[in-house]
Formats: C-alpha cells, structure tokens, sequence
C-alpha cells in the first residue's frame, strides 16, 4: 500500500510538473505570437511604403530643435518630415476602413487626412498668425481641387486610354453645391469691404460679425452634408462603391488589425502636432532667410505636405479606374475644408476672443473662386481623359506662380495692398 501511495504521489507531481510546462510553454508561445504581430505591424507602418526614408528626417527635426540648428533648418526638417507621416496616416485610415464600411471609411480618409491642416490651423491661431492660417486652408482648397484631382484625372486618363471613364455626377454635384457657398461666405467680406459705404473701423466691425454669423451657417450646410451622406442618401454614395467591388476578382484584406491602426494613428497624429508646432514658429524666419513669400510657402508648399495622403492615394485610385473615390477623396477633402474647418477656426478664434474674419483678400479668394468654378466645369458631364486633368494641374501651376512672384515680406503679409485684410489694432480702438 505504501508503494501505491508513493507511486500515485509521484504521478500527481508529474502531471502538476507537465501543467506547468504547458503553461510556460503557452505563456512563451503567446508573448512569441504578440512580438511577431508587433513587429509585424512595425514592418507594415514604418517600412511599408517607399516614403519610409524621409521618416529619418523625424528624428533630426526633434534634435534640430533640441540644439537649436536654426528657424530654417526646423522648418525644412519638420516640413519634409510631415510628408511621410501625412501619408501613413491616409495608409491607417485605409486600414480601419476595411472595419467601418466604405462612406463612414471615405468620411473618416478625408477627416483624418486633413489632421495636418487643422493642426496647423489651430497652432496658427493659438500664436495669433492668422495669415498663415489663412493661407494654409485656402491653400489646401486650391490644391486638392487643381493638383491632387488634376493630377489624378490625368494619371488615370493616361493609364486607362483605352477605356471611357466615368463617374457619378451625384457625388460632384452635391461637394460643388457646398463649396459654392463657401466661396459666397468669403467673397461677401471682401464686396462689402470695397463697398465703402461705411468708415475703415465700422467696415471692419460689421464684416468681422458677418463672418462669425455666415461660419455658422457654413457648419450648419456641412452638418445637413454629413447627414445626407451618411443618413438619408447613403445609397447615392454606396452604390458605385459596391458595384466596384463586384468587379474585383481578388477581394483586399486589412495588413493590421482595427487596434492596432488605431493606437498607431494616435501617434502620428501627436508627431504631426509636434512638428505642426515647429513648423507654426518657423515659417516667418525661414521666409526672410530664404527670400520666399509667406503666401507662396502656406499657399503651395505648407498643402503640397498636408495633402499627400489625399494626393498618393486619389492618384491610385484614378489609375485603377476609380473615379468615383478618386472624386470622393479630392473634393470632399477640399468641402471639409471650405464648409468644416475655414468656419470652426473662425468660430474658436471667436471664443478665444481673436478677431477672424472670412476676408482672405482679393487675389487669394479671386483664384479660390476660379479654381471651385473650373473644377466645376471640368466635372459638369460625369466623363474624364487626361486633358480635364491637365488643364487643371496647368492652373494650379499659374497660381503658384502667382504667389511665387508675390514677394511679401513676413511683416506685410496682412496688410491690404497685400490680399490680407487683420481688424485685430482697429478693433481694439474702436472697442476702447
């Protein structure tokens, strides 16, 4: 009997030995699985696209600035630095689509591509500089309705010349309704500007409270938008999306999981702040030692940054004969802007009591509103070749001329003469 008992004991701490061991080995197989996925999702976000080099350039804009290189090194590092991130962060809103369903996922790739402007804005009126803030969004309007569909419309119209491709003209139709009365909102400033039928500091006063009340009626449009697209028209804008994917033979799968894209998000997201932030404080220093304009650096180069991820991705789309996305992406980036983020700086700019008009001077609106007319008639018979493209990539060529040969020194660049129109000192006397 004692031979038994030692024998049955013996097998109990076997088997309690055995359980241990396959825990361990459970425990190691898990965390092996949760290193492979992390290192996995690394290779996919950092080292998946051929902008991964630029991202080096992250890094030494943080040291730039730690040692004090200079305003014009900062702004060149955490300019460049932008461009890669700008991009990934239209890859991750990619990825948490496959997880939301194409409108909420279209939505969500215009909102989170337009991260970069709206960072900027909101550090651009926390430091009080607001042409650059000016400039960047009617930048960034112009750029996705000339250079991202332009350059969309002609890359797809040369790789697709032997088939007729087409849209639906709903989607236009109901962006360019928007953008249209956003350009009304911010000529109507400028006409009653001109109009001179009252002096400079009551002109001032009654345009800075026609700004505030047409921004809410601009939030309000993008809300009736948002409810139209998401609510009682989403089959208008679902259907050619499904029709697409009937056609795909091969169905695309996400590369990260819905997690995972979105914790990575968050971090590009607080880089891009950062670098926002340099950028913000920089641009007037690096705009005297370069000889360069403070327009032509927020008009053209500050949206060719932001929209690189509307930009790559409009482009592929178009080449695969995706209009309807390619549109999607452009011009509701470019709507969002317009009729979203132009009326909520203004409206916060309110709040923070800093005196924001819609006035974005003569020139700048005058090629806002030929750019929003030219896309418009460009699109009018829901039908596109690579000459509608061209034409537009052309005009957003002559426009960054424009601002190019415009040498406004930093310390100018909101005076009249200039196309900047700051109530901000007259306000205050006329206040007092």
């Amino acid at each position: 009997m004692g031979s038994l008992e030692t024998y049955d004991t013996e097998n109990q701490h076997l088997l309690k030995v055995i359980h241990v061991v396959k825990n361990e080995e459970l425990m190691s197989d898990v965390q092996v699985g949760m290193l492979r996925m992390f290192l996995g999702n690394v290779g996919q976000v950092l080292f998946g696209t051929r902008l991964c080099v630029l991202l080096l350039v992250v890094p030494l804009a943080f040291v730039a600035k730690c040692l004090d290189f200079g305003s014009p090194w900062i702004f060149a590092l955490s300019l460049i630095g932008l461009t890669p991130l700008a991009e990934r962060v239209s890859f991750l809103t990619e990825q948490i689509t496959y997880f939301t369903g194409p409108t909420v996922g279209g939505l969500l790739n215009a909102t989170c591509g337009n991260a970069t402007e709206l960072i900027i804005a909101l550090f651009a009126l926390h430091q009080r500089k607001i042409h650059v803030l000016k400039y960047s969004l009617l930048g960034s309007i112009i750029s996705n309705l000339l250079l991202v569909l332009g350059s969309s419309l002609l890359c797809g119209g040369i790789a697709n010349l032997d088939k007729e491709q087409r849209y639906d003209r709903k989607q236009v139709d109901a962006n360019s309704l928007l953008l249209l009365l956003g350009i009304l909102c911010q000529i109507l400033p400028i006409l009653f500007r001109f109009g001179g039928l009252e002096s400079p500091n009551a002109a001032s006063s009654s345009v800075l409270e026609m700004s505030r009340a047409s921004s809410i009626v601009m939030l309000i449009a993008y809300a009736a938008y948002i409810f139209f697209q998401l609510k009682s028209h989403s089959r208008v804008f679902e259907s050619q999306e499904e029709e697409e994917n009937d056609e795909e033979v091969k169905e695309e799968k996400p590369v990260i999981g819905f997690c995972s894209a979105f914790v990575w998000l968050v971090i590009m997201t607080v880089i891009i702040a950062i670098l926002s932030e340099y950028v913000v404080g920089t641009i007037e220093a690096a705009s005297d030692t370069w000889g360069i304009s403070v327009s032509f650096i927020s008009i053209i180069l500050l949206p060719i940054v932001g929209n690189a991820a509307e930009h790559a991705g409009s482009i592929i789309f178009a080449y695969k004969n995706k209009l309807d996305i390619s549109l999607g992406v452009a011009m509701g980036s470019a709507t969002q802007i317009s009729t979203f983020l132009v009326p909520l700086c203004v409206i916060v700019a309110w709040i923070m009591g800093i005196p924001m008009s819609l006035d974005f001077g003569l020139l700048q609106t005058g090629c806002l509103a030929f750019s929003i007319l030219l896309t418009a008639l460009t699109l009018q018979d829901g039908s596109s070749h690579y000459l509608k493209g061209l034409i537009l990539c052309l005009a957003y060529v002559v426009i960054g001329a424009c601002f190019f040969v415009q040498h406004v020194p930093s310390n100018q660049s909101h005076a009249n003469d200039l196309g900047i129109q700051l109530f901000s000192e007259k306000l205050g006397i006329s206040s007092r």
